[in-house]
């Protein structure tokens, strides 16, 4: 009897390790530029070279195994979540050059600020030509939830993230201020006449969306061209939604999450008017970064969408019925706070990893 039940539990153990066994060993990983504490944003020039963004406000470059600082930057207010934060280039980058950034700045001191969207060049290793596009208003001298993450759609439009700052009872709902919002612009920062809100006289133009805790990720769905954006909730919350013009998504009126010391601040998870996310998550994940996988390179993973974990230190793999998530694999555990997540142009998936760099993801070949 006790020799069956060792058999027995053996074989469930031996099960059970195989199992991680396999699941661990269908990839590799490699480390591709260290020495970054927080890789907030990154991108690929056409020439496959890395521009990479560090929450402190410097910007490299790394080239062929070098990595080289970009002089030349605005200054950058570093406050709590604030800091140097998303970096993307222009749809037709090649022919027009610039390159477009999302970062904290204060207009007086830096005791306060809020999130400014610009964009530059590059000349040699110097980032000049520099706009300032978009700076969201007042500044606050809270250091939470700047947002922010940048998206090219398919028409050229450029959309970003600014979370509400910390003020959850005076910006997200209110379409007259700042902060808790998407917003839509065209390239050059103007406002497209067709913006949801461009015709109201009382509104802020260049909001698309509204409802909005701290969007820190954002893709266009390869297929249907519609923006994809998650946000941090609470306590509990964490949400995935579909961004349409002129839709309120809800916070802080609804949501699937509580205040961090365990009280109530809405008993509304609906309401008449606000949308419902695709996907949420109990407890938060606290997401940052997101890209659908598209590369030949991942046949069993194409169509995916992957979103980084700052709270349980993992890439969190989802796998997609539609648009909902079916269910969830977690990558490269235990090796930091995932902040950020792109497919490069040799077709690989690469990882901001706080304390570590940028991690590149190689599937085993059996």
């Amino acid at each position: 009897m006790k020799i069956r039940f060792l058999l027995s539990t053996l074989l469930v153990l031996n099960l059970i390790a195989c199992a991680q066994s396999k699941n661990s060993s269908t990839y590799d990983y490699e480390v591709v530029v260290d020495d970054i504490a927080i890789p907030w944003g990154f991108t690929f020039l056409p020439d496959g070279s890395m521009l990479i963004n560090e929450k402190s406000g410097k910007l490299y470059h790394f080239n062929k195994g070098i990595k080289s600082e970009i002089s030349g930057l605005p200054y950058v207010t570093q406050l709590g979540q604030g800091g140097l934060m998303d970096i993307e280039l222009h749809p037709q980058y090649s022919q027009t050059k610039w390159i477009y950034f999302s970062y904290a700045s204060s207009s007086n001191n830096n005791s306060r600020a809020n999130t400014s969207i610009m964009r530059g060049k590059l000349e040699g290793s110097k980032l000049v030509e520099q706009q300032v596009l978009y700076k969201a208003t007042p500044d606050y001298e809270t250091g939470q939830h700047f947002g922010s993450r940048l998206v090219f759609d398919k028409d050229g439009y450029l959309y970003f993230s600014i979370g509400e700052r910390g003020k959850r009872d005076l910006n997200p709902q209110d379409i007259t201020r700042d902060c808790g919002k998407i917003y839509r612009l065209n390239d050059d920062g103007t406002v497209p006449a067709d913006n949801p809100f461009a015709n109201n006289p009382a509104a802020k133009p260049a909001i698309y969306s509204y409802g909005h805790r701290n969007p820190q990720g954002m893709a266009i769905h390869p297929e249907t061209g519609k923006i994809w954006a998650h946000e941090h909730g609470p306590k509990g919350g964490d949400e995935i939604n579909i961004i349409e013009a002129g839709k309120n998504y809800g916070w802080p009126v609804i949501s699937y999450g509580i205040n961090y010391n365990g009280t109530r601040f809405t008993d509304k998870t609906s309401a008449s008017g606000m949308e419902q996310p695709i996907h949420y998550w109990v407890p938060s994940i606290a997401p940052s970064g997101m890209v659908f996988v598209t590369s030949d390179v991942y046949p069993n993973w194409k169509g995916n969408l992957l979103v980084g974990s700052l709270k349980f230190q993992y890439l969190d793999r989802c796998i997609m019925d539609g648009e909902k998530v079916a269910y969830e694999e977690k990558l490269l555990e235990g090796l930091g706070r995932v902040r950020s997540i792109e497919q490069g142009p040799d077709g690989y998936i690469y990882a901001g990893i706080e304390n570590l760099g940028i991690v590149k993801i190689i599937p085993k070949k059996y």
